[in-house]
């Protein structure tokens, strides 16, 4: 059984972390951060060519992980793959014992790094959750055929914006993935709590039941939180935090000491994860480091909060 389904089910609060896969073929350091999140959170999700960049696939980390005995989440977008290359990624994972799942659209490629590749886009997120559920339904594939030794089952998750505009739009799209199979849903990052809570109330009152993660994403520093809030749709740091990382930035700088910033960054993101859960806001967090995992275990260790 998927631990994350378990965790959440249970009413227990959730917290996931977040990984990408190398840029080659050395999962090294992918490894490694993985033993420093061993024990603090319930699953990793594994991203699949984020921003569309090349990658190395999210299912070989997936592997690795699951075979390291942590508890992977397999990101599945529709971007790169057709109906039948998603189902044979997603019938391989669960040989590996890999049963949780997040559906994604995913970025066009002329975002990425490699330009001239031509995007797929059979199914977007709803359409890979209702192939999945389907398939569960009737031990079938995606042609129809039986699946020999039957269909896999999966907790299947899906991503969700709470600041966007209009936002019926928004919640209409969650209702989709919901009737589709998703589960339960992680945000895009959030940074200010009044944000979350008015999607929260939104989501009530249209009456969908879905477990809900919050997206959270430590700043390093004010020009990262000017860039996102610049290029990144579904992201508002609010001034008031660009301002203090850019009087820590000028606090290090003055007396010689380096990361405070990043530091204060870290202080945030904890603040944030503990009002969360002692107001009940939502079902769990989804902490999205960007390639600063080893700093996991410090943010949760400042919220108090463990699993």
């Amino acid at each position: 059984m998927s631990v994350l389904k378990e965790v959440l089910e249970a009413g227990k609060f959730g917290i996931t972390a977040e990984m990408a896969p190398p840029k080659g073929y050395d999962f090294t350091e992918q490894m490694e951060a993985a033993e420093i999140l061993r024990g603090k959170v319930h699953a990793v999700n594994v991203t699949d060519m984020q921003s569309a960049c090349l990658k190395a696939t999210g299912l070989g980390l997936c592997i690795k992980l699951k075979q390291a005995g942590l508890e992977p989440i397999l990101q599945m977008t529709g971007r790169d793959r057709n109906r039948m290359a998603l189902m044979g990624d997603a019938l391989a994972a669960a040989g590996f014992g890999i049963d949780t799942m997040l559906a994604l659209t995913g970025d066009h490629p002329v975002v990425g790094d490699c330009k001239n590749t031509k995007p797929v886009y059979d199914l977007d997120s709803v359409g890979i959750l209702k192939m999945l559920s389907k398939m569960e339904e009737t031990n079938c594939d995606c042609g129809g055929n039986e699946i020999v030794g039957g269909a896999p089952k999966f907790y299947k998750g899906a991503a969700v914006t709470p600041l966007y505009e209009p936002m019926f739009l928004q919640i209409n799209k969650l209702r989709q993935k919901v009737e589709a199979g998703a589960m339960y849903v992680q945000t895009q990052g959030i940074f200010d709590l009044d944000v979350l809570k008015r999607f929260i109330e939104m989501v009530d009152k249209a009456g969908i039941k879905v477990h809900i993660m919050a997206g959270i994403i430590p700043l390093k520093g004010a020009g990262g939180a000017k860039y996102m809030n610049e290029n990144v749709p579904g992201i508002a740091v609010p001034q008031d935090m660009i301002d203090r990382l850019a009087a820590a930035a000028a606090e290090g700088k003055e007396k010689g000491i380096k990361g405070l910033p990043a530091k204060l960054g870290m202080e945030m993101a904890a603040e944030m994860i503990a009002k969360i859960k002692d107001e009940k806001l939502c079902d769990g967090v989804h902490v999205m480091a960007i390639g600063a995992e080893k700093n996991v275990p410090t943010i949760l260790d400042l919220s108090g909060i463990s699993i």
